[in-house]
Parts: structure tokens; C-alpha cells; sequence
């Protein structure tokens, strides 16, 4: 033990001679000369150290965008630290109940790969002078460091930086808040931390365990979306983009935009909700297509009314003018407003989803939707766009069961066998179902929720009885005032026949006695 401490105490002794010798030289040793002998001391220092050290800081290049590199690294050494790290630091995350532990600066944590050994550690290095920063980051400068033996250069950078790289996406996959995107106005995109995309986090419950629809689409477009997002070499080795379309359409509140939520849950994608009405021109479009993230959904919905995209609303059914009659004042002169600010053209919209710009980025899911798909351009819902194509109508027996399994946490009732026939016979969207499903106080029980979903069903029936007997009621009419309207004109065609007969009859008997009498005469 004394020869150690001795030992120790010789080492303590010379380290404290070199930084002395070094202080010296650093003050006294003339300035230009300094630069030429520190090049030459660093060479005997690295052929004496026998380690490589590779130092990955937090920004490169753009100062407001923090590496990918880095930010993967940290991912990858969470766990880790928390293992084996003696000082953490605490990092608190929005909404989290608990904090993220990572490891602190100027600690260091070891770990095996492939039976190598290797040294990581957090460093951070602050400004010496103080000085007023235009970005935050310019006081600090943070980044981490892979030390390992220099034997196992190769083995580092061919193989295990691409396992850390490969590894931390992962996490930060699994470990990251969906957030549901909208688009800026294009105004507010230059400037200090502007941005063309504002977000607030994803937290919509919905799943495809709780979506009330027919079970065999339910599964049929589940398996569709688990295939595409394990579908990367498929798609590279058949030369298309990584990218899916889905059109859904059907009537109002049949659960379309409760459907795209239970995707981006399923997938753990983001969601961007493009507007295109905020969008001036193609450019502008392009520009927003590529600043959107990879595991993420683009949807437009109702598209058929956010711009003129479909090259026949000029065209407007009489249906159309009774509705843009009909609609508030104030609404239309808005989206009429936004329609002519916008010069987004349909061709834009095509090159953007499916043209050449469609394959800058990858596993993308593009959604559609409408309550009028008859309106929509044929180009723009085509298969290879539009690859699925999926009517989300009125609820059937399959979707009332999960709304039962899910309101009222039932699997049977005496009153189903009616329900279902019921809906047979009856159009009634699932939000309806939903809402006369919902206990509406604590006294209501399973079989007054049932009861009253009942004779809403009846209610509905009898309406839509009432109606067609209406229809038909008017259309009768309708076709009596035309009867009626066209009788006189029938009676006066069939008079001024007659006339004409009677005209031409005279006619000819006059003419007739006239050449008699002339005849006798002579």
C-alpha cells in the first residue's frame, strides 16, 4: 500500500510539473511560435494516447435546428444513464407525469458492443465572456462524446454509430407525442422563429376498438395501414413513393374524422390538417408538402368545398344553388373570399400528392374527405392516388354493438333483436345512435338509454315514411299543375285544328258550287 501512495504521489507531482511548465509556456513562450509547438505536442500526445474520440455537438450548420445525430444519441443513452450514471439530470416534459431522467454533464457512462468497450460522456462548454445572444444556444455549446480504443477505429464508425443512429430513432419513435399540425398563413413563415406549421400535441382517444363500424372494413382497412407501414422495401423495390391515399366519404357524421384519428393512433403518426384555403398559390403548397415529417398523415377535409379543385364548380347542380341559397350569408361570403385569395389549381394539388414532389420524404398517408364524392374531379380520386376508396354510411347492427360495448358496457340485450331490425329499415348516423346511446344522468340505465335509441329508431322511421309520402304527395302535384297547365294549350291546338279543318272544308265547297254554276252557265 505505501509503494502505491508513493506511487501516486510521484504521478500527483509530475502532472503538477507539466501544468506549471504549460502555464509558463502559455504566458511567456512568444505567440507565433505557440501555434507551431502545440501541433507538435498534440502529435506525441495522440501517438502516446491510444483512444479515438469522436465529438458529436448539438448543432451543426443551421444554428436554430438541433442535429438529428445528437438528439438520436441522447435517446439512445436514457436508459442507460438512468442504469448506471452517479448524477442525472431531471428534464420536465409537457403533460408528463413524470420526469425524464438523462445523464448530467461531464458524466460518463460505459457500455459493451460487440464485446468492445465504450466510453460516453455529456459535455457542455460555456461562453467565457458574457455577451448578449441572438439565438439561446450561442451562450452554451453542448455535445456528447464516444471514446473508444483506437484498434476498434473500423468497428466504431462502420458499425456502431449506425446501431446508435438506427436504435435512437426507434425510441424517439416510440417514446414521442403525436401532434396534430395546421398550416400558418404564408405571411407569418419568414422571420425569428417563424414557422410554416403550428402544432399543438395529438390527444384524440379514438381507436379502431372504438371506431362503430361494419367489423369487416374495420379489419380490412387495419391490416391495410399495419402493411403499408412495414412496406418501405416494398415500395423501393417496385419504384413508388412510400406514400397511401385513402378517400373517405359518406354523409355527415359518420365517423370520417373519428376514423383518420384512430389511424394516427394505430401508426403513431402525426396529423397535418391542411387547409387549402390558407394556401395562395402552388408554390406555397409545395413548400408546406415539404416541411411535413415522415410517419405522418396529410389530410384535406371536404374537399370538395375548401377550393375551386375539381374543374366543375362552375358548373353547379341546381342542388348546389339551393344550398349556396340556403347557407348563411356571412359563411359564404367568407369561403367565397378565401376562393378567390387562393390560386391553388388542381393540377397543383395532383403534383403535390402524386407527382414528382410526392417523393420527397416517405411513409406519408394522404386522406380525402367528402360528403359528396359525385362532385369530386375523377384525376383527383383515381386509384394510384386515391388507392382506397371507402363509404363510411349509416350505422348498422355491427357498429350499434360496439356503441353498446362502449356506452354501456354491454354485449346482449332483450331489446337488440328490435334495434336491429330497426336499423335495417332506418338511415340513422352513428353520431345519432351515439347520442341517444349516452346515459344523459346517473338514473339512466342500460335499458332507458336502449328504450330511448328505440324510439328514436320509430321516430326516424316515420319521418322518413312521411317524407317519401310528401315526395310523392308533391310530385303528384307537380305533375297535375302540369297537366293542368298544359291542358289549355292542348284544348287551344285541338280548337285552332278544327278551324283549320272547317277554313279548308268551306274552302273547297265554295270553289266547288263556283265551278258548277260556272259550268251550267256556259
Amino acid at each position: 500500500m505505501a509503494m502505491v501512495g508513493e506511487m501516486w504521489s510521484h504521478l500527483g507531482s509530475t502532472m503538477g510539473t507539466l501544468m506549471l511548465v504549460y502555464t509558463v509556456f502559455k504566458q511567456f513562450f512568444p505567440h507565433h511560435l505557440q501555434g507551431s509547438f502545440e501541433k507538435y505536442f498534440n502529435r506525441i500526445v495522440r501517438y502516446a494516447y491510444p483512444y479515438v474520440e469522436i465529438t458529436f455537438d448539438e448543432f451543426t450548420g443551421e444554428r436554430m435546428k438541433r442535429s438529428e445525430a445528437y438528439s438520436r444519441i441522447k435517446s439512445y443513452l436514457s436508459d442507460k444513464s438512468t442504469a448506471s450514471a452517479k448524477r442525472l439530470k431531471a428534464d420536465v416534459v409537457k403533460d408528463s407525469q413524470s420526469a425524464v431522467l438523462s445523464m448530467d454533464y461531464n458524466e460518463e457512462i460505459a457500455e459493451e458492443f460487440q464485446r468492445v468497450k465504450i466510453w460516453w460522456s455529456a459535455k457542455r462548454t460555456l461562453s467565457k465572456t458574457p455577451r448578449i445572444a441572438i439565438y439561446p444556444t450561442d451562450d452554451e455549446k453542448k455535445s456528447y462524446k464516444l471514446t473508444v480504443h483506437k484498434r476498434h477505429r473500423e468497428l466504431i464508425t462502420q458499425s456502431y454509430i449506425s446501431h446508435v443512429m438506427k436504435e435512437g430513432k426507434e425510441i424517439e419513435t416510440r417514446n414521442r407525442q403525436r401532434k396534430l399540425y395546421s398550416n400558418n398563413p404564408s405571411q407569418d413563415w419568414d422571420g425569428y422563429r417563424s414557422n410554416k406549421w403550428s402544432n399543438v400535441l395529438f390527444e384524440h382517444p379514438a381507436t379502431f376498438d372504438t371506431l362503430a363500424m361494419d367489423a369487416k372494413l374495420k379489419e380490412e382497412i387495419k391490416n391495410d395501414l399495419i402493411k403499408f407501414s412495414k412496406g418501405k422495401d416494398y415500395y423501393a423495390r417496385i419504384g413508388k413513393a412510400w406514400k397511401r391515399g385513402y378517400l373517405f366519404y359518406g354523409p355527415p357524421g359518420t365517423g370520417k374524422s373519428s376514423m383518420i384519428a384512430a389511424m394516427a393512433n394505430l401508426l403513431n403518426y402525426d396529423v397535418y390538417d391542411l387547409e387549402p384555403t390558407a394556401v395562395k398559390e402552388n408554390t406555397e403548397l409545395r413548400r408546406l408538402s415539404l416541411d411535413t415529417s415522415s410517419k405522418s398523415i396529410i389530410v384535406i377535409e371536404d374537399i370538395d368545398c375548401s377550393i375551386d379543385l375539381t374543374g366543375q364548380r362552375e358548373k353547379k347542380t341546381e342542388k348546389d344553388g339551393n344550398e349556396d341559397e340556403h347557407s348563411d350569408p356571412v359563411t359564404k361570403r367568407v369561403k367565397d373570399k378565401k376562393k378567390k385569395n387562393s390560386k391553388v389549381t388542381l393540377s397543383g394539388l395532383l403534383n403535390c400528392i402524386d407527382g414528382l414532389w410526392s417523393s420527397c420524404g416517405g411513409e406519408r398517408i394522404i386522406v380525402f374527405t367528402t360528403n359528396y364524392v359525385e362532385k369530386l374531379d375523377p384525376a383527383l380520386i383515381r386509384r394510384g392516388r386515391m388507392d382506397k376508396h371507402i363509404e363510411l354510411s349509416y350505422c348498422c347492427f355491427d357498429a350499434f354493438k360496439v356503441f353498446a360495448k362502449n356506452y354501456l358496457e354491454v354485449d346482449s340485450h332483450s331489446l337488440f333483436g328490435e334495434i336491429e331490425s330497426l336499423l335495417g329499415e332506418t338511415n340513422m348516423t352513428p353520431a345519432d345512435v351515439a347520442e341517444n346511446l349516452m346515459p344523459k344522468s346517473d338514473y339512466d340505465d342500460v335499458e332507458t338509454c336502449l328504450k330511448r335509441l328505440v324510439e328514436a329508431l320509430k321516430d326516424t322511421k316515420e319521418e322518413a315514411k312521411k317524407k317519401v309520402e310528401d315526395e310523392a304527395r308533391l310530385m303528384a302535384e307537380k305533375e297535375e299543375e302540369e297537366k293542368q297547365r298544359k291542358k289549355p294549350e292542348k284544348e287551344e291546338k285541338e280548337q285552332s285544328g278544327k278551324d283549320v279543318k272547317e277554313v279548308k272544308e268551306n274552302g273547297v265547297a265554295k270553289v266547288g258550287e263556283e265551278v258548277k254554276e260556272i259550268g251550267v252557265t256556259h
